[in-house]
């Protein structure tokens, strides 16, 4: 459990930089991945500081709680790989279900959400292996 919660928070911190990097490179809003998680707990909410606040209980939760589960499931080899495998199970997970309601979560370019995505589980599988090898 404290390897899920490390990585999750590490993950959680980090996972970001893929759609932050082409936000960024294509001069689109770096904060709506932001404000859409934070629209997942205030879909009616407008006003991007209640937003901004409200994103960061849902990504922590989000994070602990996917980052626990993948430090309990993944296997012992491979682990960084199939840490990104499982990544992206995730986002179909997430971008589907409870995102695919949300009108800021659809509105994301779906590529970078992705990549996020892909470096939580790599950066979890990360740190799960390291944890084991101590």
């Amino acid at each position: 459990m404290r390897t899920g919660i490390r990585a999750g928070l590490v993950a959680g911190a980090l996972s970001g930089v893929p759609s932050t990097m082409h936000a960024l490179l294509t001069r689109r809003d770096a904060l709506a991945a932001t404000r859409a998680a934070g629209a997942l707990l205030l879909p009616d909410e407008e006003r991007v500081s209640r937003l901004l606040v409200a994103a960061v209980p849902v990504h922590v939760a989000l994070s602990l709680g996917w980052a626990v589960v993948l430090s309990a499931v993944l296997p012992r080899r491979a682990t960084v790989r199939w840490g990104a495998v499982a990544g992206l199970a995730i986002a179909v997970i997430d971008l589907r279900l409870p995102g695919r309601r949300t009108a800021r979560v659809r509105a994301l370019p779906v590529g970078p959400q992705v990549a996020d995505h892909l470096a939580f589980g790599a950066i979890v599988g990360a740190m799960t292996r390291s944890a084991r090898r101590r």
